[in-house]
């Protein structure tokens, strides 16, 4: 008898210390992963108990994110509000209860409703818990730039559609990220919001208002592709800064005239010159030249070090961010070829075009990569988790992704860049006082006289802190130099010459 009721006893104790084990694990360590999974109904009803976190303004003060309570039968719930509207909305995203959520509110949300696997956090939602007072969420502080996110959206707004993207070179901080046309998020749950959203009009069919272009979009980059070629180029070995060519106006690409652009802002042919020349007027002729003795593959090879090919790494959800890359039109996929020498146009490729499509974000890192000696940092939109009694969690420190070119390359291309802004097609971005380089890109779209208008850029150019992309959609006659040059000019001015009223 006595045996069977150790037996009984011993049964027992490992069936508690069993559930005391799981209960633990699924109340602290794997809450999180629950908090995430966008089908748990009764955790996404369970979360507006939750006072979420709020997301801030790399100025600590500037709320993108709060919350507005509302009880119900004697219990508080907390339903999200979005003070600035339209502000990086495609990034911030929404929680809701009805369309759940979306961009860094759902990416960012374990940190968001206090069920990330932090022993500080988890010991506090416990304490609360047990206590029965309200859990209180970690609040986000972005590096977003209040200016010049507020002038990137404006100013596209006013163009028309298409996204920018202001990076620090040094660190990767997000700076601004905007996609026009943008919407306003407090509208998601509103009767009737969420079809207003649909019905936005723009310039581009379909406006697609929730589409984050800035990370998603996918735009022939014309022009500003040739810091990708010339990099190529100088990495090969076959050419240097003073390599010369003769331009006549044209090259012969598989039989046919390729003719240059006429953004050039002089002659459609210019004659004898140098690669420097070459980059600062954009001359196609030439650089379809180098692409036809480079070859496709060689190329490419140059666009994967910068990036391409591989979703950019970024806080929001993975199915917000696209591939750069050459795309296959029939399927909509990347279509990275087997013999690209074989298989790809390297004349149309070296100047950007042929099937290649990028995000603005990848020529935003492009630009930054050259403005930062060649090192390509990791993006970051968040700068600090804070804990709700003001304590940091979590800082996000810099990281290095990849080698995207040699530090001779990139000085050789970076004053290429300088040479495009003084004296080139990007003459509309100079700011006084400010050395500024970049890349203009006018993008054929398939529709006659109708392009993309590009501009990459980075400032100053002898200790950059700033570098980007703009693009502006579907632009009658509208070349780069003219249409997304003053935008970024105005995005720069913004980071490196902020009021006085504002914090730097």
């Amino acid at each position: 008898m006595n045996r069977q009721i150790s037996r009984v006893a011993v049964v027992a104790l490992l069936m508690l210390g069993a559930l005391v084990v799981a209960t633990t694990y699924w109340q602290t360590w794997a809450s999180a992963n629950l908090a995430d999974r966008q089908d748990n109904e009764i955790q996404r009803v369970a979360q507006f108990e939750i006072e979420r976190g709020r997301i801030l303004a790399s100025d600590g003060k500037t709320v993108l994110a709060g919350n507005r309570r509302v009880t119900k039968d004697g219990q508080a719930f907390y339903y999200r509000t979005y003070p600035t509207h339209g502000f990086a909305s495609q990034t911030l995203g929404y929680s809701t209860q009805s369309r759940s959520r979306a961009g860094l509110e759902q990416s960012e949300n374990s940190y968001l409703t206090a069920s990330n696997a932090n022993i500080g956090t988890i010991l506090t939602a416990i304490g609360d818990r047990l206590k029965g007072t309200t859990v209180k969420g970690n609040s986000l502080v972005l590096n977003l730039n209040v200016s010049a996110q507020q002038i990137a959206q404006s100013l596209l707004d006013q163009a028309g559609c298409g996204a920018a993207v202001a990076l620090d070179p040094q660190t990767g901080a997000v700076l601004a990220i905007a996609s026009s046309p943008t919407y306003d998020p407090n509208l998601i749950e509103k009767p009737a919001g969420y079809a207003k959203i649909q019905r936005t009009k723009a310039n581009c069919s379909p406006s697609a208002p929730l589409l984050d272009r800035a990370t998603q979009g996918l735009y022939p980059p014309g022009s500003t592709f040739k810091t990708v070629t010339a990099a190529a180029a100088l990495d090969s070995g076959l050419y240097t800064a003073t390599s010369t060519f003769d331009d006549p106006g044209y090259c012969v690409d598989y039989g046919k005239k390729v003719s240059n652009a006429l953004d050039q802002n002089g002659p459609e042919a210019y004659g004898h010159v140098t690669f420097i020349e070459a980059f600062q007027h954009s001359i196609n002729a030439v650089f379809c030249d180098i692409g036809q003795k480079l070859g496709a593959a060689r190329i490419l090879d140059e666009a994967k070090r910068f990036g391409f090919y591989s979703s950019p790494p970024l806080e929001t959800p993975s199915d917000a961010r696209s591939p750069s890359g050459l795309y296959d039109f029939a399927t909509h996929k990347p279509y990275d070829p087997e013999n690209a020498d074989t298989q790809v146009d390297a004349g149309r490729l070296a100047f950007g075009q042929e099937r290649m499509l990028a995000t603005p974000l990848q020529m935003a890192m492009v630009a930054a990569a050259i403005a930062n000696g060649g090192v390509e940092m990791e993006p970051k939109l968040v700068k600090q988790v804070v804990a709700p009694d003001g304590s940091v969690i979590a800082t996000m420190h810099p990281h290095a992704l990849r080698h995207s070119t040699t530090p001779q390359t990139a000085a050789t291309i970076s004053g290429m860049m300088v040479q495009v802004v003084q004296a080139g097609t990007g003459t509309r971005a100079q700011i006084p006082g400010v050395i500024v380089g970049g890349k203009t890109g006018t993008a054929e779209t398939g529709t006659r006289n109708v392009y993309d208008a590009w501009f990459i850029f980075f400032a100053p150019a002898d200790h950059p802190t700033v570098a980007g992309a703009v693009v502006v959609e579907n632009q009658l006659n509208g070349f780069g130099g003219a249409i997304a040059a003053p935008i970024a000019k105005a995005i720069m001015q913004a980071i490196l010459q902020p009021p006085s009223n504002m914090s730097p």
